[in-house]
């Protein structure tokens, strides 16, 4: 089990890695935005830590697997991104809110357990995606418009 301190610097760690991509969909006026994806890390982070903790009281009197809490928080936020999506008369927004919304779920379930190297570098990755490839997408997107 972590000790007092490296559950706060977990807890920490994901509040700020969460932050960034909360952040970012903030800044680009996403109804999940800082806040939101904080709180959905924070809790994925918690109920790992939690399993974990469970695990080591009773792993020695009960048969016990602490990813089967992690599986229903994956179950979970997939009802919450559900509700970011939102279908217009011609397109669906909100696609990429609900997804990273999943992601900072995984990231606080990963800082949970303890991977810390990889819920930063996923963190990296996530935000290069939502940043970056935006340029991308636009171009992209009016040429298929456009039938090209």
């Amino acid at each position: 089990m972590p000790t007092d301190t490296q559950i706060i610097i977990r807890l920490l760690l994901t509040l700020v890695v969460s932050g960034l991509i909360g952040l970012e969909r903030q800044v680009h006026r996403r109804d999940a935005g800082l806040r939101t994806h904080i709180l959905v890390a924070l809790g994925s982070c918690l109920i790992m830590l939690t399993s974990l903790y469970v695990f080591d009281i009773y792993k020695d009197q009960v048969p016990l697997d602490p990813v089967r809490i992690a599986a229903g928080v994956v179950t979970g936020i997939g009802f919450l991104g559900a509700g970011t999506i939102i279908r217009e008369s011609d397109r669906v927004r909100g696609l990429t809110t609900a997804a990273s919304l999943w992601v900072v779920a995984g990231i606080g379930l990963a800082i949970g357990v303890g991977c810390i190297k990889i819920a930063v570098y996923t963190t990296v990755l996530v935000l290069l995606s939502l940043h970056f490839l935006r340029y991308l997408e636009i171009p992209l997107s009016k040429e298929a418009k456009n039938g090209v």
